[in-house]
């Protein structure tokens, strides 16, 4: 069974018993919600990609790509290997250099922000380097083909995790809240699962999509 976004809420509303306008309207809402802890729970290799970019003199931020969920890897590239920093919270690497005049090659990186990332030290001249990231892809809700990756591979946690969504908003029945929720648990250890395993095929590694980036 896979689902577009037509047929998403047309179950949601059948398991919910539900069409009510005020209901119907949030659909999408409840959909959205759910691919957000789908992504955020199973940083899955398909959702990865690396990208190319620079690190200027005297800044130390850099530019996140528009798509990034959160980062795998973060290295300088140099004429004969990858030098990589190590990922730590914004406040190790603000203590790490309490001066901003402090410069030399980063050692370390952080999410600074929805937009940024932060390294220390602050470089001291011009580098290139490469991010590897997990992307958020197309939502269900806006896919032009009808369907998405998510749609295709992990419906059940689609389903489940949308009608939790849906039973609180509608102030349910715990128990029936809880059973979704258990099932939406279940998909999701059913998909990790599946993760690892695309991990041994070359389609899914991280480096067959490159592009550039700011």
């Amino acid at each position: 069974m896979a689902f577009t976004f037509t047929t998403l809420k047309t179950a949601i509303e059948d398991y919910t018993d539900n069409s009510e306008t005020t209901f119907a309207s949030q659909l999408t809402r409840f959909i959205l919600n759910a691919e957000e802890r789908i992504l955020k729970e199973c940083q899955l290799d398909v959702f990865r990609k690396n990208v190319s970019g620079s690190l200027t003199a005297s800044n130390k931020f850099l530019t996140k790509p528009t798509d990034f969920l959160a980062p795998f890897s973060l290295s300088v590239v140099n004429s004969s290997n990858n030098e990589f920093l190590l990922y730590k919270q914004v406040t190790f690497v603000q203590d790490y250099t309490p001066n901003p005049a402090t410069e030399g090659v980063p050692l370390y990186y952080a999410d600074w922000n929805d937009e940024t990332l932060l390294v220390a030290p602050t470089p001291s001249s011009a580098l290139s380097v490469e991010l590897h990231y997990f992307y958020r892809p197309e939502s269900i809700t806006e896919a032009s083909s009808g369907t998405t990756w998510l749609g295709d591979n992990a419906e059940l946690a689609l389903l489940y995790g949308a009608l939790v969504e849906a039973y609180i908003f509608m102030k349910g029945e715990q128990d029936i809240l809880s059973a979704y929720e258990a099932r939406f648990q279940e998909s999701i250890r059913w998909l990790k699962n599946l993760g690892e395993g695309m991990q041994t095929r070359d389609e899914y590694r991280y480096d067959r999509v490159r592009r550039d980036v700011a």
